[in-house]
């Protein structure tokens, strides 16, 4: 049965939550020019990560163009460069290719949204998703891994840029808007 007074209650309360949650405030961020035609917003308490850190925490034969991480080191933003012979107009070929390569990179893949999306002018493949690592060997005793991810490729010229937000999984609720607002701040001059 539903009464009315219990109502009356609750919906205010829900309004001024609501309103509190549309003001929240925006997370901060420092707008670092990466090149010439590439500007990126970092949150403020990030830090650049030394060629050193990013060789122990990337091993990669192509290192990234840029690393920050937050103060516990849990939490990255990195930038990395790669040739591509695909041209921008294939977006839409592109994020179905993407998407399966994410998901073979990892034991379980959650999508929470994929789209091509545009962002300063530009168009991006954006990708968010909870990924899980898990060892199948038998009698492993590790727990999975599972991080919260934001990915956005774009391409310019034969180049593919590719724009990572790394962070754990249980931390999603906490890191999800800064994650937004930094994948919003990427300006590319064509």
């Amino acid at each position: 049965m539903f009464y009315p007074f219990v109502a009356m209650k609750i919906t205010p309360f829900l309004l001024l939550l609501l309103g509190l949650l549309a003001f929240a405030p925006k997370p901060k961020l420092t707008t670092v020019k990466l090149a010439s035609s590439l500007s990126v917003g970092v949150p403020k308490e990030f830090s650049a990560l030394p060629d050193d850190g990013i060789a122990v925490k990337y091993p990669s034969p192509r290192k990234p163009l840029a690393v920050y991480t937050n103060p516990s080191g849990r939490v990255d933003y990195s930038v990395a460069v790669r040739p591509t012979t695909f041209e921008s107009f294939d977006y839409g070929v592109l994020l179905k290719i993407y998407k399966s390569s994410i998901q073979r990179l990892y034991t379980k893949v959650d999508f929470i949204k994929e789209d091509i999306r545009t962002v300063n002018g530009r168009d991006f493949m954006y990708f968010e998703f909870v990924s899980t690592v898990s060892d199948s060997r038998r009698n492993s005793q590790l727990t999975p891994i599972k991080r919260y991810q934001v990915v956005q490729y774009a391409i310019e010229g034969s180049q593919l840029y590719v724009f990572t937000f790394v962070a754990p999984a249980d931390e999603q609720a906490q890191w999800q808007p800064t994650a937004q607002a930094v994948m919003g701040a990427i300006a590319m001059k064509k």
